[in-house]
């Protein structure tokens, strides 16, 4: 199953992702709605709480500094990229975590570029490329994070 899947499936009992005693809050940025719908039904199928834009104008205008434990950022977006975003983001919350998401090889290429001009504020296992297994982007997400899946609760 990839989180490019749409699937509509039954909430059961969920557990929110909490880590020192707070819940974690992922801002979800891209541009194509089922990408939106699929991700964060996952995301929040796995005890993440989300709040998602598919305008990125409008999300840097919502943003909530000091609030995000992660950022994923699509790269190729109308109005505003992906790296631009990366750049207001880090000017108004310079701390804060930011993954890119991309389905485009070309892109890839760019990031790496945009990578070696920002030195290592830009992570390597911050690059997900679509389509991506559930299970890996839940696991890439809690590396990024630094959660230890093995003391969530249950």
């Amino acid at each position: 199953m990839y989180a490019s899947d749409i699937i509509v499936r039954k909430r059961c009992n969920q557990n929110k992702v909490i880590s020192n005693n707070k819940v974690k809050n992922i801002l979800l940025v891209d541009d194509e709605p089922d990408v939106i719908y699929a991700i964060k039904n996952i995301l929040e199928d796995n005890g993440f709480q989300i709040d998602s834009f598919n305008d990125p104008v409008l999300a840097l205008k919502s943003y909530k500094i000091n609030f995000y434990d992660l950022v994923i950022l699509d790269i190729k977006m109308p109005k505003m990229d992906g790296f631009e975003l990366y750049i207001k983001i880090r000017e108004k919350d310079p701390k804060v975590k930011i993954c890119f998401l991309t389905a485009s090889e070309m892109y890839y290429e760019k990031f790496r570029k945009t990578r070696s001009e920002f030195g290592k504020i830009i992570e390597e296992e911050c690059f997900i490329q679509k389509p991506i297994k559930n299970e890996e982007l839940i696991r890439k997400l809690n590396s990024v994070m630094n959660i230890d899946i093995t003391t969530m609760p249950i």
